[in-house]
């Protein structure tokens, strides 16, 4: 039996299992419920299931039979609802009263509320429950051929016991005989590849489709090993990427002369502001990554207002761009609440005697992150060296898969690559020579990296000053892409045939030390003997010694603090 974890959310649920030959997570592609079964675009989160449920009913008496708890924990008979893309789809034109397009956040604290009716029977939070995993565990048994028997479970950190004990009384009821519970701040910090060597106070941003969730938590070994974690102060909004597709659709409806506030039960009227609610979702996630987007949804004539109709002007496609997404979020609030609820969280810290620098590490989660503005923002804060945002779908679910299989870390390591900024003697090409490489752990010993250099005079002039500009290369995991950042902020994706985004960490303040006399153009014996070592606090440490003079223009100097 493999290690499995399942990321039950709001929006989209993800089902991780460890990987004994690669040694490490991975989501596991369900083709038949996932988001996107052929893609390969990170943006898209392929892998991750929406957290809907269109119930189904048994027909028959041999299937009703068989739902009975005894016989449902131990065989697949039968289907008992559509989920995951199925159910969006189907649900798509006309939402059937069997529907319901979430439950997580009614099972704790109301699990007995209707979300839906089947024949007209009221179905609880409860009830769709039952069917969603039902349905996610048939799932799984059909693509891998397990039957899960153990399971670790994600919880949020203002979760009712009843949350637990509603999931798990289900999931043993399903047949799954081992249920264990991980707070989801531990689990992203075990996705990130956060280690256990210390105590850590941790901001985890949760930014998703329903809300705007900020805990600051703090992380023990003892702690992490049980799967929870101390909370020292929390806060949240009611915004998230739902509301905003919202915004961006009231926005474009305006432009193109339909108003949503009428005759909202019209089918004809449903139908199109699904699919332009649809089309507004699609509009935001490509401004995560290009400058414009086409909103190319256009509405039937006769539902234009009557001085839009008059005007003669037929209703058109709308190029919008990430500024004006940008003006709409600052317009709408969205970037007020969230320093609201930053300032919340660490005001009700201070109490605890925990300041702004004491946090060690900031977690983003959710795709909401991605939205333009959020990362610059806690980048700026907190530094680049704190924020860790590449996997903001995946990183809670890995993390769970990660305790499931007891697979903790125990030490630190560098996530990102980072590299020395050269020239081409000949070219003057800027050239990147990786000098610590992700996975590093840490501390180094002093001389890590070691190499004689030739200066390269790179403007043909005489070379004065030592210049050491050290860059981040953005990462690139085989056939996995991930999301980094580059200098201005902007979310980029990597991997397959994408560019790799270099940033350069300290190219205002590079000037390290002084040659004397100078290097002179078309002098190519080795000059500086240069030495890079991580210590204990993460910082990148650099002696340099000048092999002409002999002098040490560096000695074991903090230059930049890494990630």
């Amino acid at each position: 039996m493999g290690y499995w974890a399942l990321d039950l959310g709001t929006t989209n649920t993800g089902i991780a299992r460890w990987n004994e030959d690669t040694q490490r997570p991975e989501l596991v592609r369900l083709t038949d419920i996932c988001r996107a079964p052929d893609s390969d675009e990170p943006l898209e989160a392929p892998r991750m299931i929406p957290s809907a449920t269109e119930a189904l009913p048994h027909n028959g008496f041999f299937e009703r039979f068989c739902a009975r708890p005894l016989l449902a924990s131990r065989f697949f008979i039968g289907r008992w609802a559509h989920i995951g893309r199925p159910a969006l789809e189907k649900n798509e034109a006309t939402q059937k009263e069997s529907y319901a397009p979430l439950f997580k956040s009614y099972l704790g604290k109301e699990p007995l509320r209707t979300l839906a009716k089947l024949e007209g029977r009221p179905l609880s939070a409860r009830d769709i429950t039952r069917r969603f995993l039902r349905e996610l565990l048939y799932s799984v048994h059909q693509a891998t051929g397990e039957r899960l028997r153990e399971l670790v479970v994600t919880t949020p950190v203002d979760a009712y016991e009843t949350y637990r004990a509603e999931v798990s009384q289900i999931a043993r009821g399903l047949g799954v005989k081992r249920v264990r519970f991980i707070d989801e701040p531990v689990a992203a910090a075990l996705g990130y590849g956060i280690s256990l060597g210390r105590d850590r106070n941790v901001l985890v941003v949760d930014f998703g489709g329903g809300t705007l969730d900020i805990a600051l938590v703090t992380l023990t070994a003892k702690g992490v090993r049980g799967g929870q974690c101390s909370v020292t102060a929390k806060a949240g909004r009611a915004i998230g990427g739902n509301v905003v597709d919202g915004w961006i659709l009231d926005h474009l409806s305006e432009k193109q002369g339909i108003s949503l506030s009428t005759d909202t039960h019209d089918w004809e009227r449903g139908f199109w502001l699904r699919a332009a609610l649809a089309e507004a979702r699609h509009v935001k996630e490509a401004l995560f990554f290009e400058e414009t987007a086409l909103f190319r949804l256009t509405p039937p004539e006769h539902m234009r207002r009557l001085e839009a109709q008059l005007s003669g002007e037929k209703a058109k496609p709308i190029k919008w761009s990430r500024q004006e997404l940008i003006t709409l979020l600052e317009q709408c609030g969205m970037y007020r609440e969230l320093n609201a609820c930053v300032e919340e969280v660490l005001s009700a810290a201070m109490e605890s005697s925990v300041s702004e620098p004491d946090i060690d590490e900031v977690l983003m989660v959710g795709g909401s992150t991605l939205l333009p503005g959020i990362y610059a923002r806690f980048e700026e804060r907190f530094g680049r060296n704190r924020v860790r945002a590449f996997q903001p779908f995946e990183a809670v679910a890995y993390g769970a898969a990660a305790f499931a299989a007891e697979q903790i870390a125990t030490s630190d390591y560098i996530i990102h690559d980072y590299a020395l900024r050269t020239h081409d003697a000949r070219t003057h090409q800027e050239q990147y020579v990786t000098i610590v490489p992700r996975g590093t752990r840490f501390p180094t010993k002093p001389d890590f990296w070691r190499q004689k250099l030739v200066p390269t005079c790179a403007l043909g002039e005489p070379e004065r000053l030592v210049k050491l500009v050290i860059c981040e290369l953005g990462i690139e995991d085989g056939e996995l892409r991930r999301f980094t950042w580059d200098a201005r902020g902007n979310v980029k994706s990597q991997g397959g045939n994408r560019e790799r985004v270099v940033v350069p960490l300290n190219e205002s303040n590079p000037a390290l030390g002084s040659l004397n006399p100078p290097h002179q153009p078309g002098d190519r014996t080795p000059r500086l003997d240069i030495q890079f070592g991580v210590n204990e606090e993460r910082w990148l440490v650099a002696t340099v010694i000048d092999l002409q003079s002999g002098q040490k223009l560096m000695d074991g100097e903090p230059v930049i603090r890494l990630l």
